[in-house]
């Protein structure tokens, strides 16, 4: 009697859990240049001769990388603290338009849309929205917001401990690092959405062609008008039903059915 071995099985990974790996693979990359710049912004704002604790306080209540240089910019320009809350929340009015977005992404408790509002940044949209499904979506928020918050954060440390150690911080092309990671993020929607390639470049339009003659940020406010190129996908025909509904002898399956008859 021959004997039967039996075969060990391979052990598979859940797929929610190779989903996350590769949520975390995605957003690390996000994450580096947020920390980069992070670096940047506490170096420059020390150096700059704040106190250590402005930056690093600004980052974790404010939380707005371009708000809070520019708030800061002004702040070192001999500004008051009034003229850098205008800028930073002028700045900031465009994360009005990204929380609509995400609105349904968020979670329905009060505490899950009260943490996520403050993690919307124009990353963790651009990386939640380019998921192709809810559930996807709202776990490349919560994974792209969390390690966000806490990659920049660190940076900002890291940069204002260092101080003036890092010399020039323009030099390294640090600026270059949120715009190639966005553009990265956003690609494969243009390429997918007619709709949202118009958008995209009557805004990036409107943004080149004004940004000589108004202050930091303020064309990325003004390139939300290219959303005035969006439309809803028209709504097909709707075919009266039958007496049997839709699938009834009247319905779409109808006429064939009584030619076949026939």
């Amino acid at each position: 009697m021959r004997s039967l071995q039996r075969t060990p099985s391979t052990p598979r990974t859940p797929p929610a859990l190779s989903g996350d790996r590769s949520l975390l693979r995605d957003s690390s990359l996000v994450w580096l240049a947020s920390g980069i710049v992070g670096v940047s912004f506490g170096a420059v704002s020390v150096a700059g001769g704040l106190p250590l604790w402005v930056p690093v306080l600004m980052s974790v209540v404010v939380y707005a990388g371009s708000a809070q240089f520019s708030a800061v910019g002004v702040l070192l320009a001999g500004g008051g603290p009034l003229a850098a809350a205008a800028t930073g929340l002028l700045l900031n009015t465009r994360t009005a338009a990204f929380s609509l977005a995400v609105a349904e992404i968020l979670g329905t408790s009060r505490a899950a849309r009260f943490l996520g509002a403050h993690l919307v940044t124009d990353e963790t949209v651009a990386f939640a929205l380019a998921q192709s499904d809810p559930v996807r979506q709202r776990r490349a928020f919560w994974i792209s917001g969390l390690g966000l918050f806490a990659v920049w954060n660190t940076g900002v440390l890291a940069g204002a401990l260092a101080g003036g150690a890092l010399g020039d911080t323009a030099r390294y092309g640090l600026d270059a690092a949120f715009p190639a990671v966005l553009i990265a993020l956003v690609l494969p929607t243009l390429r997918a959405d007619a709709a949202v390639r118009r958008c995209a470049l009557l805004g990036a339009a409107l943004a080149l062609a004004v940004t000589p003659a108004v202050p930091a940020g303020v064309p990325v406010l003004l390139a939300l008008a290219g959303l005035v190129l969006h439309r809803k996908p028209a709504a097909g025909p709707v075919r009266p039903a039958g007496p049997a509904g839709p699938a009834g002898p009247a319905g779409p399956a109808g006429p064939a059915r009584e030619e076949a008859a026939l």
